[in-house]
């Protein structure tokens, strides 16, 4: 009996035993990080190491700590600067945070460089020689342009979320930043996904980097449960409203434009829910108090866009709304991987309009299955509109019986 339960203690995966440093487990076990997610484990043994790595994994899987620790741990033992990119303002926010309570243990500095916030604590923060900067492409390179960030420093490179940035449109600037760092150098890409444009950044900038793939490209989170609503636009509002008196716990809708968003927040208000708006015409203090409020309940829906959905990283979200169906169908498993995180259960419900039957096709393509149709007892429901029925149908004439002209009797 000692020896079964001997056994089966350690088949649980542990942070012992991968390379990390005696300092570093204190931290984890202070902060009750005991069992490493698959991401972390097969990551940071390779990533101590000193090799270039590739890592393809759902949101929500521990991505961050898994380049952290290294980062610190080699740096702690060597000059010059690691550097981490970020599609948004808030995953760099969220990663600084991350970083926080390693990098104060090894008594280092971290500098977070964000667009929309002020230049001049950033240019404060960064002439106390951080270690480690955590940057939006747009603002590292106003601060390589004045001289405030050297790159021939950097020894340790991260991009973070890479297919989110290549769909915001980064990849000129992060060529830029490439080209000017030193070939010398560590690096590690994290993505949900594996567009070709990945492939050649690896291919061109990355020496032999070594994939760790834990979820196939497009995968979703398993302990996501997914309906879809097939509904006219007129119809959308009612079942939203439906649909919200139905869930208790944080709900995240997304909306693919900033004026639908805030449209969106304004009526859940006036259906008397606590709701809250994140995009790009916020401010970075209300999207921050947006964030904060909706972490510690003050907001019940968080209303988003893709652009700024990469910093929510929320635990316990009990459901995303895709209020609009995304352009881009990779987008749908960043969306839903908001819920069901850390192991949680979470669900997800997308609307979609009648003539939007090819956008759902090209998001179970990606996702390899079919969404299950649901219908609202209290809202109709529709059909996809097909080719068919798309196409009006004549009847075909048919011949008059022969009549005789002359007098009707």
């Amino acid at each position: 009996m000692n020896n079964s339960v001997q056994a089966n203690n350690q088949s649980i995966p542990s942070f012992y035993g991968m390379g990390i440093a005696p300092r570093i487990l204190d931290i984890l076990e202070r902060i009750k990080f005991k069992v490493p997610t698959p991401i972390q484990l097969q990551t940071i043994p390779l990533a101590i190491e000193g090799k270039d790595v590739v890592g393809i994994a759902q949101t929500g899987t521990g991505k961050t700590l898994s380049f952290a620790i290294p980062m610190v741990q080699r740096l702690a033992g060597k000059k010059g600067t690691g550097l981490v990119l970020a599609p948004t303002r808030e995953l760099a926010i969220q990663i600084e945070e991350a970083f926080h309570e390693i990098v104060k243990s090894f008594k280092m500095e971290a500098a977070c460089l964000i667009g929309g916030a002020p230049m001049a604590p950033q240019i404060k923060a960064l002439r106390r020689n951080p270690r480690i900067i955590i940057a939006t492409p747009g603002r590292l390179i106003d601060h390589m342009s004045n001289w405030n960030v050297l790159p021939q420093e950097v020894e340790m490179l991260v991009l973070d979320e890479a297919d989110r940035m290549l769909d915001m449109g980064f990849l000129p600037q992060i060529e830029l930043i490439l080209q000017h760092l030193p070939k010398e150098r560590q690096t590690m890409l994290f993505s949900a996904t594996m567009p070709k444009e990945i492939v050649g950044i690896a291919a061109k900038y990355m020496q032999l980097p070594v994939s760790v793939e834990i979820a196939p490209s497009g995968t979703t989170a398993d302990n996501v449960t997914q309906e879809l609503y097939i509904v006219k636009k007129s119809a959308k509002m009612d079942l939203l409203r439906q649909v919200l008196r139905q869930y208790h716990g944080p709900v995240l809708l997304f909306s693919r434009t900033k004026y639908n968003s805030a449209r969106l927040a304004r009526a859940i208000r006036g259906m008397g829910h606590r709701a809250a708006e994140i995009h790009s015409n916020r401010t970075l203090d209300q999207r921050r108090e947006a964030l904060e409020g909706f972490k510690c309940g003050k907001y019940k829906v968080l209303v988003a866009t893709d652009i700024a959905s990469r910093g929510i990283d929320v635990t316990g979200i009990e459901l995303v709304i895709n209020y609009d169906i995304p352009e881009d169908a990779s987008n749908y498993v960043h969306r839903i991987g908001r819920t069901a995180r850390a192991g949680h259960k979470g669900h997800a419900i997308s609307f979609a309009m009648p003539d939007q039957k090819r956008d759902v096709e090209d998001i179970e393509k990606l996702i390899k299955a079919t969404l299950p149709v649901s219908k609202h007892p209290k809202v109709q429901s529709e059909e996809f509109i097909t080719e068919n029925k798309a196409i009006p149908q004549y009847k075909k004439k048919t011949k008059r019986p022969f009549r005789p002209r002359g007098r009707r009797g």
